[in-house]
């Protein structure tokens, strides 16, 4: 399935945005923004999610190469604490949107909350890294900028395992915070709180 290149009927400067890292127990969150010609067309961007991390990082390449304009953002563990991880989510595509060269007409948002702090239009699509070719380009991004840097927090931190889960629960991961407790990396505010017995 080739993925749509635009949202507007009339060519305009539209931005796809979409984050990585809700999920995880440690490390930021990270936002994208990407701004492609508006009759743009590559049939293998998709969404981060349904490709192999050798055709992600490929990908990567050709997103920056092709975009108008992108940019990558971060939120650290300790604002996701302060904020919540949605509006973490949030300031990470303003922040993202807010660093690009040029400046959008219109933002393709992935999924269905979002509050605008730039003043610029915006469209809230769920599933729309599935959907659109700027928001597919941005999980993209967010992805392969998240991993590099949970690869590099992994030589600081190696029996958390995060070269492989990324910060993600799994059960090594899980283990190794019951063994050693958190790192400085670790979100405090996260579910797991109620499921060890550790104090924070």
């Amino acid at each position: 399935m080739v993925l749509k290149s635009h949202y507007s009927d009339k060519p305009c400067v539209e931005c796809g945005c979409d984050e990585a890292g809700r999920g995880c127990l440690a490390g930021p969150v990270c936002a994208a923004a990407v701004v492609f010609p508006y009759d743009y067309v590559n049939e293998e961007i998709n969404d981060s999610k349904q490709l192999t991390a050798a055709q992600r990082e490929k990908l990567r390449a050709v997103i920056e190469r092709d975009a108008l304009a992108f940019c990558v953002a971060e939120v650290s563990e300790k604002r996701i604490d302060e904020i919540n991880i949605l509006n973490a989510s949030i300031q990470g595509m303003n922040d993202a949107v807010a660093g690009l060269s040029v400046k959008p007409e219109l933002l393709l948002i992935d999924g269905n909350r979002f509050k605008d702090r730039l003043g610029i239009p915006y469209k809230c699509v769920v599933k729309g890294d599935a959907t659109y070719l700027s928001i597919a380009a941005a999980s993209i991004l967010a992805k392969t900028y998240r991993d590099a840097l949970m690869i590099r927090l992994d030589a600081e931190y190696p029996a958390y395992d995060w070269r492989h889960n990324m910060g993600y629960p799994t059960p090594k991961h899980v283990a190794a915070v019951m063994e050693h407790g958190f790192t400085p990396y670790h979100r405090r505010s996260f579910h797991l709180k109620n499921q060890l017995s550790l104090e924070f």
